[in-house]
């Protein structure tokens, strides 16, 4: 028991530290991959529908549900990884959810819209949209991940973690009722320039740092129709819940067999806890080997446990030369074509919960956590 409290007390204290997401305006100058032709798109698309309705149905009395693998990027406002995303999901039958950072829709010109809670108009700790043609890129990408099935949900705004106060963490629902607000103020200003994505399409999302008081956060995503959250950090691999009003996808944390430590799945988590966040682009190979052992390893323990959903926490970034980025774009290709394994989004997920006997499922739900257990 102490040694669980040491580890979770890691965890919560790397939940402290900032995303440092990679805004659209810092990597609108890299060369983009172009995107593949509509045909073999289309062919990949429906495979990767065609994998996920086959498993769309009530489970049969004792029928183990398959393993989902939930692959999420906060920010989403990268052209290149999202060009890299698209092209590696495809190819690996996968559904993703991107996290949009709605700050990303407005350009830099324009920054003033933005009102956020107890601050000065134009104030935000991950910038904007860059130019007006860097914010029309990024719509391209989003419209074209929906075109794929790719679900598109809410990182809120103007990404105020702890320390940078007003932060989440302390906001009132009147508080988040304006962010959200302006979330849905900038997608729809941008509906005009294409974007097709209105509060019936975003079903959830989550909070920068994965903060918030959920007293507080709760009821302003139920007022806007959310039925996911996917915020909240845990012990081990476990079933989303239903808390207030709303599913929440818990962030696991567990064993990193090359650390011999419990961290949090999530990059920023896992970058801290290899190095302590520095940049080293020299072992991006060695951090990249580190990451894809966890990621292997909790899929191991769920896939023979208790089945529950993986969640795979991540950013558009290039840390430490790219090993976590890396990171996940292995696992992807390697996971997702896998029988009995599922890579779908949140949305996705839901559906296929609300399907089922409500005892079948408590009765997955009620299985403990699962854990990567020691050699």
């Amino acid at each position: 028991m102490l040694l669980l409290a040491a580890a979770l007390g890691l965890v919560l204290a790397l939940l402290a530290g900032r995303d440092i997401p990679e805004s659209a305006a810092e990597a609108a100058a890299t060369e983009p991959v172009p995107v593949q032709a509509a045909g073999p798109v289309d062919v990949q698309v429906e495979r990767a529908a065609a994998r996920l309705a086959a498993w769309m149905r009530p489970l049969a009395p004792g029928e183990r549900p398959p393993q989902f693998v939930l692959f999420s990027f906060d920010g989403a406002g990268s052209h290149r990884h999202w060009q890299r995303v698209l092209a590696l999901a495809g190819a690996s039958e996968a559904r993703i959810t991107g996290f949009l950072s709605g700050v990303y829709l407005v350009p830099d010109g324009e920054r003033r819209r933005y009102r956020p809670p107890g601050r000065s108009p134009g104030t935000s700790a991950v910038g904007f949209g860059g130019s007006q043609a860097e914010v029309d890129t990024l719509i391209g990408d989003l419209m074209e991940a929906r075109r794929r099935g790719h679900e598109i949900g809410t990182h809120y705004n103007g990404h105020f973690c702890e320390g940078d106060e007003p932060s989440v963490g302390r906001w009132t629902t009147a508080m988040w009722d304006a962010e959200l607000d302006q979330f849905f103020a900038f997608v729809e200003a941008a509906r005009g320039r294409g974007l097709d994505l209105g509060p019936g399409a975003v079903k959830g999302g989550r909070t920068p740092c994965l903060e918030g008081r959920w007293s507080q956060a709760y009821p302003a995503m139920r007022a806007l129709g959310f039925t996911y959250d996917t915020s909240r950090p845990t012990d081990g691999i476990g079933w989303p819940t239903d808390e207030n009003g709303i599913r929440e996808f818990w962030m696991p944390s567990v064993r990193v067999p090359d650390l011999g430590r419990q961290v949090l799945l999530m990059d920023y988590n896992l970058w801290m806890a290899v190095n302590g966040g520095r940049d080293e682009p020299e072992r991006a190979a060695e951090f990249s080997d580190t990451v894809l052992g966890a990621y292997r390893a909790a899929h191991a323990a769920a896939a023979s446990g208790n089945r529950a959903p993986l969640v795979i926490g991540s950013h558009f970034n290039r840390w430490s030369g790219g090993g976590f980025f890396d990171a996940v774009e292995r696992f992807m290709a390697e996971v997702c074509l896998r029988p009995e394994t599922v890579c779908a989004t949140h949305s996705d997920v839901n559906a296929w919960m609300d399907l089922q006997d409500p005892e079948v499922l408590d009765g997955w739900r009620s299985m403990p956590p699962a854990h990567v257990s020691e050699p």
